[in-house]
């Protein structure tokens, strides 16, 4: 009796996890993993309804499924000098979260704040909205301010190329407009405690998902005015904040030593990467580590002038900084090589 009950578990939390993916489908796609009917899934699937963990939407060929919100929750802030990102946390957020996971409260305490406090200290807005919504399986967020739009606000203050120039500057971390009062650090490793993180702001939008090796700059058609941060994690993530913090510091100090550079993010459109000009442009603040990562997956080719650049010049000036690289193919691979050969004793 037990196994049968620990099966009927199984089937219905694969449920859970599938139907955002096959809202359609999902009936199909159990029975095949399970090897049992579709009148069986369906059983499954009314109990989960009748727990209020499904929601079941259209009728014969259009009947879909959608995770029941367990709470749905928002509100508009005015920016006004008043705003404190922890009281919102404590009176609205924190007890809407407290049955999920010591781990998972961890998380959206320290995301939650730092994305809030960004729109309090930086956006330059008159208000921002906070959107919550707790399903079965994840929780969701959306912060939302009206100000001047956070890639717009570092690409003139930093005065870089352009908006996308922005983006790539930030995915490395470190990387702030108020270095008095800020780190650099919040985006950065927010993006990394969570299953999908997006900030969408003005022509672009930057993307980072746990389940995906690389980040994203997608343009969109339509402005979007102001900045949009969107955080979505599960509700039984094994994942802490402690273990991604230590996936970027050091073992000789807690600081913030180590990062990733997602090499594709230099790249424009279809243009390959072969200028040095290129090069410094992914250069630019890494010497601020002691461990530079280039992640070259989406890059299939680049040129010698650019591999030279990044694995000999840099590297004979900055002796002190290890620099590494991760899902290269065979060409890129080979004009590293060669760059690093090089290299002068």
């Amino acid at each position: 009796m037990a196994k049968i009950r620990k099966r009927g578990e199984q089937i219905r939390q694969f449920i859970l996890d599938n139907v955002e993916h096959h809202p359609k489908d999902v009936s199909n796609l159990t029975a095949k993993t399970f090897e049992i009917s579709r009148q069986a899934v369906n059983k499954h699937i009314q109990r989960l309804a009748e727990q209020k963990s499904l929601l079941v939407r259209g009728t014969t060929r259009n009947k879909h499924y959608i995770l029941h919100p367990l709470d749905q929750w928002e509100q508009i802030y005015a920016l006004d000098g008043t705003l404190e990102e922890h009281m919102v946390w404590r009176n609205e957020i924190h007890s809407r979260l407290d049955q999920l996971p010591e781990n998972v409260v961890d998380i959206w305490h320290y995301g939650f704040t730092e994305m809030l406090n960004n729109a309090i200290d930086h956006s330059s807005g008159t208000n921002v909205s906070v959107h919550l919504k707790k399903t079965a399986t994840t929780t969701e967020i959306i912060i939302y301010d009206n100000g001047e739009g956070i890639f717009r606000k570092i690409q003139r203050e930093m005065q870089l190329t352009d908006e996308r120039h922005a983006v790539l500057e930030l995915s490395k971390g470190k990387l702030t407009t108020d270095p008095n009062n800020h780190t650099g650090e919040g985006i950065f490793f927010s993006s990394r405690m969570f299953d999908d993180y997006t900030i969408v702001s003005g022509n672009v939008y930057f993307s980072h998902s746990h389940y995906e090796v690389e980040d994203w700059i997608l343009e969109n058609q339509k402005a979007h005015s102001g900045t949009g941060v969107f955080m979505k994690l599960k509700n039984n993530t094994s994942r802490t904040a402690k273990k991604v913090f230590d996936s970027f510091t050091s073992d000789d100090e807690y600081g913030f030593t180590k990062t990733v550079v997602p090499v594709r993010l230099a790249q424009y459109g279809d243009e390959k990467l072969v200028s040095r000009s290129q090069a410094k442009r992914l250069l630019a603040r890494v010497d601020r580590f002691k461990v530079v990562i280039f992640d070259f997956d989406g890059v299939e080719t680049i040129g010698q002038a650019f591999a030279d650049e990044v694995f000999r010049v840099f590297k004979n000036y900055h002796p002190e900084i290890e620099l590494l690289y991760i899902n290269a193919t065979k060409e890129v691979t080979q004009m590293i090589t060669r760059a690093k050969s090089r290299i002068e004793p």
